[in-house]
């Protein structure tokens, strides 16, 4: 004992005072590490439940989408932010997106307007009907966006708004953009976004068929030849022709608001005995020409030929018929749910 408080005494006060501090960091240690893990498994912890939360999500999302159909508006709008699959055409994907703004576009006024018309079964096989035809028009206007790119063909935003404008209009009514807008959210449950979005894809679908469709142009060209030399004589085009072409006369006076693909809109901005340019149809399926017979303040009665483009859809069937079509969802009627 004393050899060591000799040892003690000859310390300098500067080399205690290190040894004490010391001997306090030592104590502190204790509490620190054990503080240190503690934190650490919180951190873990947190990303744990985390990963499990969107896990979750995802496979609520997934079983929503491609389990039970779902095809309500918070799912839409999912959809628009996470670009997740329908179908694939020719190895490109087809967005969830395209397909819902199309089927809800559909089926929007049904429901809001007639449902209390319909019996439930005849509800559901209205919106199996309308999913199936969504599901190929979104898989229609995907495989016209490849060959769009493969063909360096775009549309503009200059062309869509150009688009928009003349929808304002349809039918000879000058409405405000904001009516507008309230016509498309009331009758088909999309905002103005959607409903150029649905426009853009209207547009490049119709100048991909116009590129391709060499048969159409052509054909297109001998009625203008035809309706130049004999007067605009419809039905004589239309005997020489045959059923190279579809004639149509109205027989009557029709709405000018009629939804015949723009005819009567063309039409009634005519005189009589005049006759229209070749314009597409609004859908896109083919070029029109129109003469006006007579019309009045709301209504119009008017001969057309369309010439249809038929290159486009040769060409997705056979996609279809070579197995180059998958669809990631099943869409089955009533009646076969219950089989």
């Amino acid at each position: 004992m004393s050899i060591r408080r000799k040892k003690e005494d000859k310390k300098t006060e500067q080399e205690k005072v290190e040894e004490r501090r010391e001997e306090v960091l030592a104590a502190g240690r204790k509490f620190k590490y054990p503080l240190q893990w503690t934190n650490h498994r919180v951190v873990i912890s947190t990303i744990l439940i985390a990963f499990i939360i969107i896990a979750m999500l995802v496979i609520s999302g997934w079983l929503a989408l491609y389990r039970l159909g779902r095809t309500d508006e918070f799912l839409f709008k999912v959809t628009k932010i996470f670009p997740v699959p329908v179908a694939s055409v020719d190895g490109d994907n087809v967005p969830f997106s395209d397909y819902l703004m199309l089927y809800r576009s559909s089926v929007t006024s049904i429901e809001r307007q007639s449902s209390d018309r319909f019996e439930e079964g005849s509800m559901d096989e209205l919106r199996a009907e309308y999913k199936r035809s969504a599901l190929l028009e979104s898989e229609k206007y995907t495989y016209a966006a490849k060959l769009a790119k493969e063909l360096n063909i775009e549309v503009s935003n200059e062309e869509i708004a150009e688009e928009f404008n003349r929808h304002l209009k349809i039918g000879g009514v000058d409405r405000s953009e904001e009516g507008f807008v309230k016509i498309i959210q009331d009758n088909f449950g999309l905002d103005k976004s959607e409903y150029e979005r649905m426009l853009y894809l209207s547009l490049l679908k119709a100048k991909v068929e116009m590129q391709i469709d060499e048969n159409a142009n052509s054909l297109a060209q001998k009625v203008e030849s035809l309706l130049s030399s004999n007067n605009h004589d419809y039905k004589a085009v239309a005997d020489e022709l045959g059923e190279k072409i579809n004639y149509q006369e109205t027989g009557g006076l029709v709405d000018n608001k009629n939804i015949d693909g723009g005819r009567a809109t063309e039409a009634m901005k005519l005189e009589p005995g005049q006759s229209s340019d070749k314009f597409v149809s609004l859908n896109g399926d083919g070029y029109y020409f129109v003469k006006l017979i007579k019309k009045t303040d709301n209504e119009v009665n008017f001969v057309s030929i369309g010439i249809p483009f038929t290159v486009f859809n040769k060409q997705f069937d056979g996609l279809r018929l070579e197995d180059k079509i998958s669809e990631f969802i099943e869409i089955n009627s009533p009646s076969e749910d219950n089989n």
